[in-house]
């Protein structure tokens, strides 16, 4: 592309180089058993029949009373779907399956050491265990319908029990990923006013046994010296019967729940009858500044939207063993190992550590041994077994029929990796573009019925409406070849409700920028903000660059970042990517790269030059990054994600904060030395 083009980019607009990549077809055999195969689709969802086409989401469900109105915007933008209708979360992934699907497996669990057994729970099984420990919350914990509890609790059968059994009485979850430090823990045990904290005592983390209970210990005492006292620590055993935690056990504050459970054998719970628009959960977002956001999605609304995704998109039928290896304390976990899965009476793996242990063949023998059909995963852990086990997946007899990435853009050259090394060319890929507050997918193809293309999510899923905006408010159209705001154009039922506490800091997020009328009760006059930069090619699947935050000013073109990380990862030797902006007295910022190697290739200036080459080669020159580094690895979240914030306060020789959370924090004085 010639300077020319790039200059004609306005300021509010961002320049992308992409080049569109070839479509890949779904194959006959897969086409022939996909859930949504019809013609009339786009019509039946189409704007012309908005809200009501929702209704077909709504029915997959078991409902105690129908719903009065289908869209209630008389608070706008806070939308309440399914007004009046009445329905429980816990019954319609348990309850509704028992009198055909009992001994079904609902949950494959399979510990992180392969010295110990895979364990396999039926719904019968499920449904007791959810029961009783309803029963022990309820009791026991003293809670009750509208009560909030904080969970903060590793991958195990355990936490999908306990989210059940909160759904159960009707009790607001609020979920925090197991590798949280105490202090991110304690401040959601404060802005939802938990006073209830369950966790476990222990878990497995790269083949160590990592005391668990201390930190929530910790987080108790954190969240007291603020003004919130945790009343009750509910603590699950890794091993029923034994402690695997020297942590020290508080008396009348620590309930053991492994003991405390036999008081509540053969108990039942009759499961409360949720008004479709009460909050199942809170979801709290992230950041790395600023106070956490708590998301709060509802009942009807959302339960209705993850399982029609998980049908229509996911492909799930009853027979299939699907696999997401998300964690659950991430809003994938929640709609896609539990919720959706479960309402659909499919059976959902739960693995307790990292994709990695003992060796880079460890997904692939799960998947054989379980006979997973359906795989979901993000970039980051396909771009990590690609580094690590190239090779690896042709060793195992898998089948996969389908695959999902998700999380963050996968660019192309990963993407037919995966494609054809992971799904041995047979799988289609299902690439969902979505958030945390939008409870499920906004993009992505439907697998049986449209062409896949590498790098792009594809079109708005059924129901939902994209439009890109530039920062004026002026639509950028279809095959513009620039990229701006994506935005949704109409309300959908899995987006959350508002942030908790918090309605203000909601709309002014997600709405304020594109609102045309703040007292209107239009939802026309709503669109919503995703915050992310994007395109949309002429064929109308859309292109996610990444956070509009993300976005690189260089001499007043805008850039975006993952298109320079795709660039350098068609490098064959590169296994990672991760760009960030440095300050420059001239052109304002400029990129720099850190990239890391596939095994077996060593740094060096001609590699560090062909990396450089590359991005000018496929960009241009407004991309040149002022340095390329090869790092031995990059500095990780334990979830696996990049964290491009340390890299860019190395960068720019700013202050890299408290990194001890990290996964490998010892990379980042490495990564220093480096760059100093």
């Amino acid at each position: 592309m010639s300077e020319k083009n790039i200059v004609e980019t306005s300021a509010a607009e961002i320049a992308v180089h992409w080049q569109e990549e070839d479509y890949f077809a779904p194959s006959p055999a897969f086409i022939h058993q996909a859930n949504l195969v019809d013609e009339t689709l786009a019509d039946r969802f189409s704007l012309d029949n908005f809200p009501d086409y929702y209704t077909e989401f709504a029915e997959l469900l078991t409902w105690y009373k129908y719903w009065d109105e289908v869209l209630d915007t008389s608070d706008a933008p806070c939308w309440k779907w399914f007004r009046g209708g009445k329905l429980n979360a816990s019954y319609n992934c348990i309850d509704r399956h028992l009198a055909k699907n009992k001994n079904k497996t609902a949950i494959h669990f399979v510990p992180e050491l392969e010295t110990e057994r895979v364990d396999h729970i039926t719904y019968q099984e499920l449904y007791v265990r959810v029961n009783e420990f309803a029963a022990l919350l309820r009791n026991s914990a003293g809670l009750k319908r509208g009560d909030r509890v904080t969970i903060h609790m590793p991958m195990s059968v355990e936490l999908p029990i306990t989210m059940l059994a909160c759904a159960r009485l009707g009790v607001i979850h609020s979920v925090v990923f197991g590798g949280f430090s105490a202090s991110a823990c304690a401040d959601r045990i404060i802005d939802s006013n938990s006073r209830v904290l369950i966790t476990m005592d222990a878990y497995y983390r790269g083949g160590k046994l990592l005391d668990h209970k201390t930190v929530d210990n910790e987080a108790c005492g954190l969240a007291e010296k603020e003004g919130q006292k945790v009343d009750k620590l509910l603590v699950w055993q890794r091993y029923p019967g034994k402690m695997s935690s020297n942590a020290e056990i508080v008396e009348g504050r620590d309930v053991i729940v492994n003991d405390e459970l036999k008081k509540y054998y053969g108990a039942r719970i009759e499961p409360e009858q949720m008004l479709a628009e009460e909050p199942l959960f809170l979801m709290y977002t992230s950041g790395t500044t600023g106070k956490p956001k708590g998301a709060q999605h509802g009942t009807g609304g959302y339960l209705a939207y993850v399982t029609a995704m998980s049908k229509y998109i996911q492909d799930i039928h009853p027979e299939d063993v699907y696999w997401c290896m998300a964690d659950i304390g991430w809003i994938t976990g929640h709609s896609f190992i539990v919720y959706g899965p479960l309402a659909l009476c499919a059976s959902t793996v739960i693995y307790e550590g990292i994709p990695t242990y003992p060796d880079a063949g460890r997904c692939w023998r799960i998947a054989q041994d379980l006979g997973v059909s359906i795989f979901h995963t993000a970039p980051t852990a396909i771009r990590a077994l690609r580094k690590v086990g190239p090779d690896e997946p042709a060793k195992y007899n898998y089948n996969f029929k389908h695959m999902t990435t998700v999380g963050e853009p996968i660019e192309p050259e990963v993407w037919k990796w995966y494609h054809k090394v992971v799904g041995k060319g047979k799988a289609v890929i299902v690439d969902t573009y979505w958030q945390t507050e939008t409870g499920g997918f906004l993009c992505a193809t439907v697998p049986g019925m449209q062409l896949m293309k590498p790098g792009s999510a594809g079109p708005g899923v059924p129901g939902i409406h994209p439009i890109i905006y530039d920062e004026n408010g002026t639509v950028i159209p279809p095959g513009a070849g620039k990229a701006g705001n994506i935005c949704i154009q109409n309300p959908w039922p899995g987006c959350f409700q508002t942030i908790w506490g918090n309605r203000e800091r909601f709309v002014d997020t997600y709405f304020k920028m594109y609102n045309k009328n703040p007292n209107s009760k239009d939802w026309r006059d709503w669109p919503y903000l995703t915050g992310d930069a994007a395109m949309e090619a002429a064929d109308g699947y859309i292109r996610v660059l990444g956070r509009i935050d993300d976005v690189i000013n260089v001499s007043g073109h805008r850039l975006g970042t993952k298109e320079i990380e795709s660039a350098a990862l068609t490098v064959p030797e590169v296994a990672e990517a991760a760009v960030v902006p440095v300050i420059h007295e001239v052109k304002g910022t400029e990129p720099e790269l850190y990239v890391s190697l596939r095994p077996g290739f060593e740094p060096s200036a001609e590699l560090r030059q062909k990396v450089a080459d590359a991005i000018v080669t496929q960009i241009g020159k407004i991309a040149r990054c002022k340095n390329v580094y090869i790092v031995p690895d990059m500095p990780k979240t334990r979830s696996g994600k990049i964290m491009r914030r340390v890299l860019g306060a190395i960068s720019n020789k700013g202050d890299v904060g408290n990194v001890m959370t990290l996964a490998n924090p010892e990379i980042v004085d490495q990564i220093k030395g480096m760059v100093d």
